[in-house]
C-alpha cells in the first residue's frame, strides 16, 4: 500500500507540481512521508526561494491534497541538503 501511495504520490507531483517548478527552473524531491504529512524540499532555482512559503508550499500542497486524500498536509523542508553540505566541506577539505 505505501509503495502504491508513493508511486501515486510521484504521478502527481510530475504532472501537476513540477512542470509549474521547471518555469523556474526548479523541482522538488521528497524528503518523507509519515501519518499523512509529506514533507519535500524544492531543488533547482525553487530552492532556498524566499517564495516558497509563500506560494509554492500551499500550490503544491493544494495539488497533491486534491488529487490524494491520504495526504493531510505538505510542508516544504528548508535549510541545505545533506548532499549540498557533502560538496561544500569536499571543497573546504573537510570531511
Amino acid at each position: 500500500m505505501q509503495r502504491e501511495l508513493m508511486d501515486t504520490i510521484e504521478e502527481v507531483l510530475d504532472e501537476k507540481v513540477r512542470p509549474m517548478l521547471a518555469l523556474h527552473d526548479g523541482d522538488l524531491s521528497i524528503t518523507g512521508f509519515e501519518d499523512g504529512v509529506l514533507r519535500v524540499r524544492l531543488t533547482g532555482g525553487c530552492g532556498g526561494c524566499p517564495s516558497a512559503d509563500l506560494v509554492t508550499e500551499p500550490l503544491i500542497d493544494q495539488e497533491i491534497r486534491a488529487a490524494i486524500p491520504e495526504v493531510k498536509e505538505v510542508i516544504v523542508v528548508s535549510g541545505v541538503s545533506d548532499s549540498l553540505l557533502g560538496q561544500a566541506r569536499a571543497l573546504m577539505g573537510l570531511r
